[in-house]
């Protein structure tokens, strides 16, 4: 009979290992022996050292050359054969051949909806820019404290309430706590039950696309108007039909013949434009509503911050046969990392909600909606509330004093009585994407004008976020700015 051969014993004399890497040395030991499988450096069936002498020869514990070999072990690349030690299992190298990946015009197509959600530009800020940003708060001088204890507290509350799939429309508390601020401060008429808790607007819009819309419904949203809300809708199928508003309002009579099945409005402070929706047009709109057998979403943005006159209540509040839907967020009062929002339905449409909040997942943490009904509960939101309306309304006026100062020549600015945010109108015919281009250069950004358009002949102008930008920035900011207008003026003359 043939003798049987022992395995042969492989030199892994060249394998080093860097102690300055912040990988764990076994992990980078694992790393490189697979990586000598794949690359076939290491034959099959070949015995590796064992793990005393590798050990040795690397200048590092056994425990390290264990670990290593016991990983290898589990994921099938070696063998462990009593009297020879650990060797590699006999793998096919063609499984180890991995075919290119093929060009992207070649991989599986995605769905129409996939597709248009690819193609939406991201919303993100630029490291090192002084960004103008528009909805985004004043961080710096949020209670943190208090909410890092309140979220303490919170996930302390050892019961199933708060660690378990309960309350997918919102933690009672909470709703509650919702529900009493937005009938104080907004004049909503609701109870907590009508209130159901979200993971933000976008989300919200998102629910009420897939609850009501059909491909080919007709939905009419503001042209200006906020693009989340149509890709939303759109996503759902739905058909954008336009609703004209501008500074002399809404152009409801432009709709004949059109049928909707959702009304998109921002009446308490219209996006972009800042502009409040007069109380006719209001009535005017959930006739309209009645009349076609439509729903009205109320997206009440930036109602908490208004610097004059009294606060102007929420068109869901003047709503007798419960045709509105209310949307609102508590990211935009705290910080936008809170992910959180709500959205207020009438009472038939409760428990359809609730189910498809369920179903998608739509619903932020419970432990975290506790600490929210906490601090909305003992009074430290409405104090927040109290000093961000005074430094938004000082910071609108010291931008807009700015402006005025350092780039009256090509932007007029104007006061506005409400929002965390204000629209530059440029005094000569500049496009927005060369100037904001240009800007960039300059490392400072806002938000083109024209992107908010859709259907109509877009105006041109810069939308600048003031709220969350300091006095300091914001000197900075204006300056960078002149520079780019003076870079386009030069660029112009040449």
């Amino acid at each position: 009979m043939p003798s049987r051969r022992s395995p042969l014993l492989v030199s892994l004399d060249m394998l080093s290992l860097d102690r300055d890497d912040d990988t764990p040395l076994h992990r980078q030991l694992y790393n490189k022996l697979r990586q000598y499988i794949h690359e076939g450096k290491l034959p099959a069936r070949a015995r590796l050292p064992a793990t005393r002498i590798l050990a040795d020869d690397l200048g590092v514990s056994r425990n390290t050359v264990v670990a290593a070999y016991d990983a290898l072990l589990a994921e099938g690349y070696l063998e462990s054969i009593p009297g020879s030690g650990t060797q590699l299992a006999d793998i096919p190298r063609s499984l180890f051949q991995q075919p290119a990946p093929p060009p992207a015009n070649e991989l599986p197509r995605l769905s129409q909806r996939g597709g248009r959600m690819a193609r939406r530009a991201m919303d993100q800020m630029i490291p090192g820019q002084v960004a103008f940003h528009p909805g985004y708060p004043e961080i710096g001088t949020f209670p943190f404290a208090t909410w890092a204890r309140l979220l303490a507290n919170s996930s302390r509350r050892m019961n199933e309430d708060i660690f378990g799939y309960i309350h997918a429309g919102g933690y009672p508390k909470l709703r509650s706590a919702i529900a009493d601020y937005l009938s104080i401060s907004r004049g909503v008429k609701c109870d907590a039950d009508q209130v159901i808790v979200v993971s933000g607007v976008q989300a919200a819009l998102d629910l009420i696309g897939r609850v009501f819309m059909d491909p080919g419904d007709e939905y009419w949203i503001e042209d200006p108007g906020y693009h989340g809300a149509r890709i939303a809708f759109s996503n759902a199928g739905g058909v954008a039909v336009p609703l004209r508003a501008d500074q002399n309002g809404w152009a409801l009579e432009e709709f004949a013949g059109t049928r909707p099945r959702l009304i998109f409005v921002t009446p308490s402070c219209q996006w972009p434009m800042g502009i409040v929706m007069p109380l006719e047009t209001r009535l005017k709109l959930l006739q309209l509503a009645r009349l076609h057998d439509a729903w009205i979403v109320e997206d009440d943005y930036d109602s908490e911050y208004r610097f004059r006159g009294h606060p102007v209540p929420s068109m869901q509040g003047l709503d007798e046969s419960g045709r509105v839907i209310y949307v609102g967020t508590l990211s935009k009062m705290m910080f936008p990392s809170l992910r959180v929002g709500y959205i207020v339905v009438p009472h038939p449409l409760i428990e359809t909600f609730r189910t498809v909040v369920s179903a998608t997942g739509h619903y932020p943490s419970l432990p975290i909606q506790t600490a929210l009904a906490d601090f909305i509960g003992q009074g430290f939101l409405a104090a927040h509330l109290r000093k961000m309306r005074a430094l938004y309304s000082r910071r609108q006026r010291y931008f807009v004093k700015l402006c005025r100062e350092r780039l009256d020549r090509w932007l007029s600015v104007d006061e506005i009585d409400t929002g965390m945010q204000i629209l530059g109108r440029f005094r000569q015919p500049f496009d927005d994407g060369e100037v904001l281009k240009v800007a960039r250069r300059h490392n400072v950004s806002f938000v083109r004008m024209s992107s908010q358009y859709h259907h109509f002949e877009p105006q041109h102008g810069a939308f600048f976020g003031y709220a969350g930008v300091n006095f300091e920035q914001m000197r900075a900011g204006v300056e960078r700015l002149r520079k780019a207008f003076e870079e386009l003026d030069a660029l112009g003359e040449g």
